[in-house]
């Protein structure tokens, strides 16, 4: 797909790995409606790209909202939909673990209400994370969370072609503004986290969106994941 002049809307859009995508979408001449919880705390968003604000988990905002916009040809969601618990399962409040899936019925959400909408050729993109298939101890609910995720497009990508095609994005430990560690405390967390990982750093929201960008515009790639992990998942 030539993304130039084709219309995408980005959940997740203003931070992040959604920033980053937003960004390299309109600088290929994508026209892009990026949506956020909060939209005031957008990141420097390229000129023309147009904001809106939606809660991914709540399904009759994101369904008003995805048929409003319509349609369009590219369909991404990064928005992370809230909280995942973390520890040992068996030490786990149950609340909290359920709770952590509410990044999955934020993606549901998008799926279940914009798939229809995307035009044909058109393709919709998630991101999961390493965790999915790759669990270290105590990312458990994130670890069951990411393989909802990735299990569902690829349910959903034999229901929706051949029109359209649906990819997963799969990240490892990304420098974002999730962590809110800061000064050498920041530098000293992502270097304990990525030690052992084969490439030892941080990878970063560009290159995580270079991943999403292969799979929007790679037509001959759908019901899959790619890895932008720094070697996480054979580490």
């Amino acid at each position: 797909m030539d993304v130039s002049s084709k219309k995408a809307v980005v959940f997740g859009g203003t931070s992040g790995i959604g920033l980053a995508t937003t960004r390299m979408l309109a600088a290929e001449g994508a026209t892009v409606v990026t949506i956020s919880r909060d939209p005031s705390k957008a990141g420097d968003l390229p000129s023309g790209v147009t904001v809106e604000a939606c809660d991914v988990t709540d399904a009759a905002a994101v369904e008003a909202l995805l048929n409003k916009l319509a349609p369009y040809d590219i369909l991404v969601s990064a928005a992370t939909g809230g909280a995942r618990a973390v520890g040992p399962f068996l030490e786990m409040d149950m609340d909290g673990y359920k709770g952590s899936f509410a990044k999955l019925w934020g993606y549901a959400h998008v799926v279940r209400f914009g798939a229809k909408h995307v035009t044909d050729g058109g393709s919709i993109t998630l991101v999961s994370g390493a965790p999915a298939r790759n669990c270290r101890p105590g990312q458990i609910a994130i670890s069951s969370v990411g393989g909802a995720v990735e299990a569902m497009a690829r349910a959903v990508a034999k229901e929706v072609a051949p029109r359209i095609r649906i990819n997963v994005v799969s990240p490892g430990t990304i420098d974002t503004p999730m962590v809110a560690l800061q000064g050498e405390e920041r530098t000293t967390a992502y270097t304990n986290m990525t030690k052992n990982n084969l490439v030892p750093r941080a990878g970063t929201a560009e290159e995580v969106a270079e991943g999403l960008m292969f799979v929007i515009k790679n037509d001959f790639v759908t019901g899959t994941t790619v890895d932008v992990d720094g070697g996480w998942l054979i580490a």
